[in-house]
């Protein structure tokens, strides 16, 4: 009995060794794999925290490959104008690229669904819900492939409610908007026109330039960081506050569909929880630097005003046109239009239902009336 360990001892020792020397011959396999690297275009300046978003997410997707899969990211511009992203990754041009939806509106107008209009009282959230569980990631890919775009599109990071947007006085009626020149995009470009204004869809990187020469009598473009890293208090100091226009919108991740149909399943894996976690982050990022920043507008002399009601029910009342108008001229717009809507009347009953007045809790601490501590 006390010899039989001896040969059993032996034998796990051969084993651990024979384990070691496996081991050793399949870590160099790896670490040598090849490094596929992927070059990127984002559809925002360097200095737009859009653009920081972008590259949080390409880090993610390094870090996790472990040298396997590399993602670089250029800012607008770098490669194609910021409104040719989707027709540069289709091609090939680009592997990637980093955007939204409503810059694709020219190709056909449902695309516009996924940011522009009220989305029947969903917020951003809700509308990625809706995209991944209520049908609209089908959708999408089916509007894609009607317009012959062979692309994989991955849907993240939604964001805040978009201001009304940027003047030079304040905006107190509808009357105010008519004959304005202004920049929006999507079919918010259908609502400001349906208003009075004459719309001018710029990108990002060209609208305070806009502004500023004159070209333009106002523009909205997103969130308290990007409006004050573009530059607008430099150009104005008037911020209208809440609006219907782009109130559901998120970011868009692109790949060229060849490209991702080559990568192992594990990268291809590694993708897909990389765009789930870049969506948590960068809204936790937002809440963190637009909160920060819309003190430092202030700061810098803007002023900030809600938009009238008067204002916001003629969005709805132009938003109500828009979808009659495109539902009838495009199958596919009025498909998700139906799709948004029976997900949204279940969806936001339940919001509205089960969620507490944040506002109350906020000014009872905060308010005029709160308790002096």
């Amino acid at each position: 009995m006390s010899k039989s360990p001896a040969p059993r001892r032996k034998f796990l020792g051969k084993a651990a060794a024979g384990a070691v020397g496996a081991g050793s011959l399949a870590f160099p396999m790896v670490s040598s794999a090849q490094t596929t690297s992927l070059r990127f275009q984002s559809t925002w300046p360097a200095k737009d925290i859009f653009h920081e978003y972008a590259q949080d997410f390409a880090k993610k997707v390094n870090d996790m490959a472990g040298g396997r899969l590399k993602i670089e990211v250029l800012p607008a511009g770098a490669v194609v104008p910021a409104f040719q992203l989707l027709e540069a990754v289709n091609k090939g041009t680009l592997d990637g690229g980093h955007g939204v939806v409503a810059y694709h509106y020219g190709k056909n107008s449902a695309l516009a669904l996924w940011g522009s209009g009220p989305a029947f009282g969903m917020d951003p959230n809700m509308v990625l819900a809706w995209h991944y569980y209520g049908g609209g990631k089908v959708l999408l890919e089916e509007i894609y492939k009607s317009i012959n775009m062979d692309v994989v599109s991955y849907l993240y990071g939604p964001m805040p409610t978009q201001p009304f947007g940027w003047f030079k006085k304040p905006i107190a009626k509808v009357d105010d908007i008519k004959g304005s020149k202004f920049r929006t995009v999507g079919l918010a470009v259908d609502m400001y026109s349906d208003m009075g204004a004459a719309v001018n869809p710029l990108p990002g990187g060209e609208i305070v330039p806009a502004l500023d020469r004159g070209l333009i009598d106002g523009a909205e473009f997103n969130n308290a960081s990007s409006d004050r890293l573009l530059g607008f208090p430099d150009v104005s100091k008037v911020c209208m506050l809440q609006s219907y226009h782009q109130s559901g919108e998120q970011f868009e991740v692109l790949f060229n569909k060849a490209k991702v149909a080559a990568l192992p399943p594990e990268l291809r894996a590694i993708i897909d929880y990389a765009v789930q976690a870049a969506s948590a982050d960068m809204s936790w990022k937002a809440i963190d630097r637009n909160s920060q920043d819309y003190i430092e507008l202030k700061k810098a002399g803007v002023k900030f005003y809600k938009t009238p009601d008067t204002i916001l029910k003629a969005q709805l009342d132009a938003w109500d046109k828009i979808m009659a108008k495109k539902g009838g001229e495009n199958p596919l717009f009025q498909k998700v239009l139906d799709s948004q809507k029976a997900f949204a009347q279940r969806a936001t009953a339940w919001q509205n239902d089960y969620s507490v007045s944040f506002n109350m809790a906020y000014n009872r601490y905060f308010g005029s009336g709160a308790k002096k501590s």
